[in-house]
């Protein structure tokens, strides 16, 4: 058993418990991904908690979907405490170049403590990096292929991780790059897939020391299990339910015969 697959395997046996503020579109949709690959989430947005929900976590996973002024405040609370108790956390900057606020509120929180990974789309990425002025929202306007000189910057700037998601997805810390291959066209009609890498790479990273290595083996889960479902599926609908199970059902052969890695 290789270290990914060792990863797989200790987070079903470890169950990590995983803080999770994150948006309203897509908490069903995450919890779910989280528990079907053994990881165990918490939901937690009320300030008044956050400090002895954040204590108890085995990581933290912050994502600006929806954003509101309670929720933000929030958001910086549970970052300042995550690195005061060495928590790892990773942060999902959704939307960061659609508007002032938003941009703002992703420069504000990475101010606040920097986040031990960065998982965005190419465009998210690359207005982080300040190679963009402005994004799309949710949805990329460009590949993944293009971001990668301003993922490089960013993470060493940052000295994190960086994951830019797309057909090939990139795991870049500093001058190490890893690509993962896997994934069907039919995640990007399915809301929450982004969301749910960013929770897995939360479940990964609360069991694996090694931060690139713990990204890389989330993205490799999300894009073989999007595999595994594609091949079921008769669209978007049929697609979510089969994305489910596939995570429920991944084992370490799978993982080791369908992953498609460049190191």
């Amino acid at each position: 058993m290789n270290h990914l697959e060792k990863i797989v395997n200790n987070i079903r046996i470890k169950s990590p418990l995983v803080q999770n503020i994150t948006n309203y579109v897509v908490m069903n949709s995450t919890a779910n991904a989280l528990l079907a690959i053994g990881a165990s989430p918490v939901m937690a947005h009320a300030i008044e908690e956050t400090e002895d929900i954040v204590t108890i976590s085995s990581s933290l996973v912050i994502n600006m979907g929806t954003l509101s002024e309670k929720w933000v405040d929030s958001m910086l609370f549970a970052t300042k405490k995550a690195k005061e108790t060495a928590t790892p956390f990773v942060f999902d900057p959704v939307g960061v170049g659609a508007s002032k606020y938003r941009t703002a509120t992703a420069l504000k929180i990475i101010a606040a403590a920097i986040p031990d990974v960065i998982r965005g789309n190419a465009s998210e990425i690359m207005v982080l990096a300040q190679q963009a002025s402005s994004s799309k929202g949710v949805d990329s306007t460009m590949l993944a292929a293009d971001a990668v000189s301003g993922a490089i910057e960013l993470s060493k700037k940052l000295n994190n991780t960086v994951v830019v998601s797309g057909q090939v997805d990139y795991i870049i810390t500093g001058d190490r790059v890893n690509t993962i291959s896997n994934g069907s066209t039919l995640m990007s009609k399915v809301t929450g897939m982004g969301c749910s890498a960013t929770a897995i790479i939360g479940a990964c990273i609360a069991i694996e020391p090694d931060v690139h290595l713990a990204c890389t083996a989330a993205m490799a889960i999300m894009g073989i299990a999007g595999d595994m479902a594609a091949e079921l599926s008769k669209g978007p609908g049929s697609f979510q339910v089969h994305f489910l199970d596939s995570l429920y059902l991944l084992t370490d052969d799978i993982l080791k015969d369908k992953i498609k890695l460049n190191v």
